[in-house]
């Protein structure tokens, strides 16, 4: 038996419906409201990933304000766009993705791209509760808030079974005092979907066409319509950069205990920032205020110290990062390696047990196993125009304060002396110069200062 395939309707079609036609007035913003990061990945994005598993046969995004932003990120998915022009409420929205979806007969789930987070668990129950037994014309994803605000409510009978949903802005006192609120995402079929939708009115305080309404349109005809209840987190909607940091917030808490309990040392958990793919394995120590950007992946028994920036980066078993690090996209550290404070690594591999401990840039580049880059060696990687690559051997010596001209190779054994540029290959177990000869002039100092000292009490003595 598939866990997946034997969810009662999952056999179906299916087709998503994201809104996200709204203007974001409230995010004072450029950028579409969708757009915004939410845990290093947009949040129409998140939806667009849990929709993906569910394998559906078409998606739609219903833009409005800012649809030159959306069209490009929809076509990359595989999704049409509808245009909702002018904006008179969620069920019009709907309704402009019925051209795109004509002649689909399957289930469609209606989601919000300003409710990123609602999982793909969540999506499976309310489809298997669409096709439950009783067969209810619609499925309603609810939530029990701390504060229910301004939440539409919702009134259900002990079966799950809704006797009426309503906007809190046309709920009575009795109505508002019930603190199941709606989500405003919903499961139907498509063949029901329609009809209801082109039976909506807008008598209400808003004058506007509202999605939540065809459960009772669906009532007045003898159909029900079914709750399915989720975690007030996971359904939370972001209309503001305070309520965008506040999930955001409640995202990290989640990430950082989860991490906790996969064998990970927060030493601080609420200084560590996560991104939403960043993968860590276990006996890792993460120190305060490290950030992981995307595409960060940690072996297991690594120590990330203190105030460390990643990004598309890989961290083997055993090695051992900053503290004041900073891994940038490429970055590949081999098992046991060391990237020491204030070290910069860009599209760089350090092989086994290879260290750069201080004070160091190192890009495009490939460091052999054991190679030890002393203090303040950069890799002059670029030239202005174009990117070139620097090697060094195994077990290669790299003295302080040297500067590689890419394209250059160090042999396998080879040392370079401290100081030195280096603009042609070094040959294996060679050691290289490449520094001016030191030149001593006794006395020199000495009456370099009494000079200087008669200048400013004015004689003209000359060295």
């Amino acid at each position: 038996m598939d866990p997946v395939t034997d969810i009662p309707g999952a056999a179906r079609p299916l087709a998503a419906i994201i809104l996200a036609a709204g203007k974001g007035t409230r995010m004072k913003s450029d950028l579409h409201k969708v757009l915004h990061p939410l845990a290093g990945k947009p949040m129409i994005d998140h939806l667009f990933d849990s929709v993906a598993e569910l394998a559906p046969a078409r998606q739609v995004v219903v833009v409005g304000a800012g649809r030159e932003q959306l069209e490009p990120v929809a076509a990359q998915r595989g999704a049409s766009v509808a245009v909702q022009e002018p904006q008179e409420g969620t069920a019009h929205a709907v309704l402009q993705a019925k051209a795109d979806l004509a002649g689909f007969d399957g289930d469609v789930l209606i989601l919000y791209g300003d409710t990123p987070l609602v999982s793909v668990e969540t999506m499976r129950k309310m489809r298997a509760r669409l096709h439950a037994n009783d067969v209810p014309i619609t499925v309603v994803l609810a939530s029990r808030p701390d504060d229910p605000q301004h939440y539409g409510r919702i009134l259900a009978d002990a079966d799950g079974n809704i006797v009426k949903m309503v906007e809190y802005r046309d709920a009575t006192a009795e109505e508002r005092a019930v603190n199941l609120c709606n989500s405003g995402l919903m499961a139907i079929r498509a063949t029901d979907l329609w009809p209801l939708l082109e039976a909506v009115g807008n008598d209400n305080a808003a004058g506007e066409y509202y999605l939540p309404d065809i459960v009772q349109i669906a009532s007045g005809q003898g159909r029900r319509s079914a709750v399915v209840e989720t975690d007030p987190a996971e359904v939370a909607g972001i209309n503001s950069r305070g309520e965008l940091a506040a999930v955001e917030e409640a995202w990290q808490q989640a990430r950082r205990r989860q991490a906790m309990v996969d064998g990970v040392t927060l030493i601080a958990p609420a200084t560590v920032w996560f991104s939403h793919d960043t993968a860590i394995g276990r006996d890792t120590i993460v120190e305060p205020n490290v950030v992981f950007l995307p595409g960060v992946t940690i072996g297991q028994g690594v120590r990330i110290r203190g105030f460390s920036h990643l990004e598309g980066a890989t961290v083997a078993d055993g090695a051992e990062i900053g503290p004041y690090a900073r891994l940038r996209p490429g970055a590949d550290i081999g098992p046991v390696a060391k990237v020491g404070n204030f070290v910069e690594v860009k599209k760089a591999r350090l092989a086994k047990g290879a260290k750069a401990n201080h004070l160091s840039y190192i890009g495009d580049a490939d460091v052999g196993e054991g190679a030890n880059i002393g203090a303040g060696t950069i890799t002059c990687n670029y030239d202005g125009y174009f990117k070139y690559d620097t090697k060094i051997g195994a077990g290669a010596f790299i003295g302080s304060n040297s500067a590689l001209v890419a394209p250059v190779s160090i042999g396998d054994g080879a040392i370079v002396g401290a100081g030195s540029v280096v603009t042609a290959d070094v040959p294996a177990d060679a050691l290289a110069l490449a520094r001016g000869k030191q030149e001593a002039r006794p006395g020199w100092a000495a009456r370099f200062r009494a000079m200087m000292a008669a200048r400013k009490s004015g004689g003209s003595k000359k060295i």
